[in-house]
């Protein structure tokens, strides 16, 4: 990736956000590959991981995705408008009273309580059509999913499971990032036991992650998601190729005397006469406060064709201050370009430094910034 942003930037843009496509296609033909035999589904939910849903589906689909995961219906309304004819699944709630609108989309609900199978199975029965729907059986990570007592009790509901069609049986693994994990094959045998009390059907139990835990966790489809945007999923396995880049622009550059302060709270003391370059960034574009450097603690670091520029103070709502004393002459001036994401630090090593995942990082990209889509994989589909 460059050091620079791509050359459509525009002159007014005070950051830039560079989305390679053709980078996404590809790791998506790895995550497919990897798959097997299974189905690759793709996980669009938050915008696609903050890239933006649409041109993501459209970018997808070239490769043949044929399936989609999405957390809101609002988000699968985005993907229906852009692909007619892939299935949709929403993950996060099937509501009393919605299902005219899932039927009227053609979008899928998966039901995660008996509740839900009961509200859609009685929607089907009255639009007279079993209309295909996910069930989601929970295997130990308590979070979103049939109790085991309450899937029990549906298989033995004939009369529900065939008011409405299962199209898949899925689950969700909370420790296959870490393949040595016991949680992963104590989940597998409950999915498989509990698979087992319905009638056959399709089933999904790996994410990013479970992708890698071989052939016993693909079932018939995997839901790719945070390797598909570059991510590190999974312990020991390197991350797929980047997809992102966020340059920067320097709006001043300053001296500063050795013993004065920068930045709110006055929590770093410069140490030596200093120049200092104030970016048009901040946490009003998802770079988080904690990254903010102080007093012997560092923070986040800025890059000009490889050279490092590391944090002073506070990282304030639109605005960080860098040093760049060390920068070669004529490197760092203003209008010139930093890279915060790109070549020299992933959304994973970001991440790291602020204390959380890369899930957040990507989640949080600036809507702010000037977002240029390219395709370096054009040939490819």
């Amino acid at each position: 990736m460059p050091s620079a942003p791509h050359k459509a930037a525009d002159p007014t843009a005070t950051c830039v956000l560079t989305i390679d496509l053709g980078a996404l296609r590809a790791n998506y033909r790895a995550l497919r590959d990897h798959s097997g035999k299974a189905e690759c589904a793709g996980v669009i939910k938050a915008n696609a991981y903050g890239i933006g849903a649409q041109k993501a589906v459209r970018a997808l689909s070239r490769d043949g995705c044929k399936t989609f995961f999405v957390a809101t219906f609002q988000e699968a309304q985005s993907v229906r408008e852009t692909a007619p004819d892939v299935d949709v699944y929403v993950l996060d709630g099937f509501f009393s009273g919605s299902g005219p609108a899932f039927a009227g989309a053609r979008i899928r609900p998966v039901l995660s309580s008996l509740s839900e199978v009961r509200d859609w199975a009685q929607f089907c029965r009255d639009k007279g059509e079993p209309l295909p729907a996910a069930l989601q059986v929970d295997t130990g990570m308590n979070r979103l999913g049939m109790p085991r007592s309450e899937a029990i009790e549906l298989a033995k509901s004939d009369d529900l499971l065939k008011a409405f069609t299962p199209a898949l049986f899925i689950s969700h693994l909370a420790c296959g990032d870490e393949p040595d994990h016991p949680m992963n094959e104590a989940q597998l045998k409950a999915f498989e036991k509990l698979r087992a009390m319905f009638p056959p059907c399709p089933g999904s139990l790996a994410n990013s992650a479970g992708i890698y835990l071989g052939e016993r966790y693909h079932f018939d489809l995997t839901r790719a998601g945070f390797a598909l945007y570059g991510g590190h999923a999974v312990q020991g396995q390197p991350p797929l190729a980047q997809i992102v880049q966020l340059h920067a622009r320097i709006v001043q550059i300053h001296e500063a005397e050795a013993g004065e302060s920068v930045g709110y709270g006055a929590e770093q003391t410069l140490k030596r006469a200093t120049n200092i370059a104030t970016l048009s960034l901040g946490y009003g574009d998802g770079i988080f406060r904690c990254l903010g450097a102080r007093d012997a603690q560092p923070g986040l670091t800025g890059y000009i064709d490889g050279h490092v520029a590391p944090a002073l103070g506070r990282v304030s709502m639109d605005l960080i201050t860098l040093d760049v004393s060390d920068i070669p002459s004529g490197l760092a001036e203003r209008g010139s370009w930093i890279e915060i994401l790109g070549e020299q630090a992933s959304v994973d090593d970001l991440a790291q430094q602020a204390g959380t995942i890369g899930y957040e990082v990507l989640t949080s990209l600036s809507q702010r910034a000037q977002r240029i889509y390219i395709d370096t994989d054009p040939g490819a589909a």
